[in-house]
């Protein structure tokens, strides 16, 4: 299979931007767990998130999932058309020339829905074909890149990801225990795009973007109860163990080990790091593991601080970042790593060109 690269990404934010500081401000009159929702904002490592469901306007909390389920497909649909728009102005890609459209999401689902109508507003082909990846949680953004690299290595279209993510819909009725609150305050909402195309596409060989070489995963069904994606009468509900960061730290180091042994590669070989933004103590433990610096998770740290934890759409954000701070340099190799219910951790390895 030929060589495939990421040519370009994109990314779409809702207008209303939630600052963290003003979350205790929106607790209900009779609950008492104040103290306990400021020691958690205290620790988070984030700012601000933007969210389609803005809590100083709304509450959601008690709607049954049927109404927001047509919420995702409102909200999401400019969402995605700014996203997937972008990335291919960006990559000087005709929306008619796609040849697969994957949409990943753990947060909305409906047919026809994003997908399909995608197609009808950017002017892409009735023969284009669609993929949904739905319900993996943060991870899934690599499950939909490994698909579309598959295409791209083996059509001469190009193929496009996009994670569309709107978390906040899923806001859990009160009273909220510490789990929830810390759900609550964790994740943000985003759409981001990736044109992925292979050499014999019509652009790929006069531009520089990371090529991506492999992938590895690895499912820790031993300890799948520590994080859980259930679809409930009142939304989605969110089960998430304090000992997450303590699993990963134990998976972690093997994993890159078998990402990176067949290429010839160690740990201490890369530098350059994606780091899904999942928390700041999934940050930390996938630092201490690898014996990472400091330097090596700054781009995590940030897209953390300004957006939260954006499920699929979170290791997107970092990549983008990445590729505007500190781009792959020709022939420099990168890993970029996700994780989320299963257990599950995946991987993938990059190099510049």
């Amino acid at each position: 299979m030929e060589a495939v690269q990421i040519s370009s990404i994109h990314t779409a934010l809702p207008a209303a931007a939630l600052d963290q500081a003003e979350l205790t401000g929106l607790l209900p009159a009779e609950h008492a767990g104040d103290q306990v929702l400021h020691k958690i904002l205290a620790g988070s490592g984030i700012r601000r998130r933007h969210l389609v469901i803005d809590p100083r306007v709304e509450d959601v909390s008690h709607w049954s999932t049927a109404p927001r389920m047509r919420r995702f497909q409102e909200e999401g649909l400019p969402l995605a058309t700014e996203a997937v728009g972008g990335a291919l102005d960006l990559a000087g890609v005709p929306a008619k020339e796609v040849g697969l459209l994957c949409l990943v999401s753990s947060t909305g689902y409906g047919t026809p829905g994003v997908d399909s109508r995608l197609l009808r507003d950017l002017g892409m082909r009735p023969s284009t074909r669609r993929l949904v990846v739905g319900h993996m949680g943060c991870f899934a953004a690599l499950p939909g890149l490994a698909a579309c690299v598959d295409f791209a290595g083996c059509h001469p279209e190009p193929a496009v990801l996009l994670s569309l993510e709107l978390s906040s819909l899923h806001l859990q009725p009160p009273p909220w225990d510490t789990e929830q609150f810390v759900i609550n305050s964790l994740f943000g909402d985003a759409a981001v795009a990736l044109v992925v195309e292979g050499d014999a596409g019509r652009s790929a060989s006069t531009r520089s973007a990371p090529v991506v070489l492999d992938l590895a995963s690895h499912t820790d069904q031993g300890h799948e109860e520590h994080m859980t994606w259930e679809v409930g009468d009142q939304g989605f509900r969110m089960g998430l163990s304090a000992a997450i960061p303590d699993l990963i730290a134990t998976c972690l180091p093997g994993l890159v080990t078998d990402l990176l042994s067949p290429h010839g590669l160690t740990p201490g070989g890369i530098g350059w790091w994606a780091v899904h933004p999942g928390g700041r103590r999934i940050i930390d433990a996938a630092e201490k593991s690898l014996s990472l610096g400091p330097s090596a998770t700054r781009a995590s740290r940030h897209v953390l601080q300004e957006y939260g934890n954006c499920s699929s759409a979170g290791l997107p954000l970092v990549i983008a970042e990445l590729q505007n701070t500190t781009p792959l340099a020709p022939g420099q190799h990168g890993v970029a790593m996700t994780f989320g219910p299963g257990l599950t951790l995946y991987t993938a390895l990059l190099r510049g060109r």
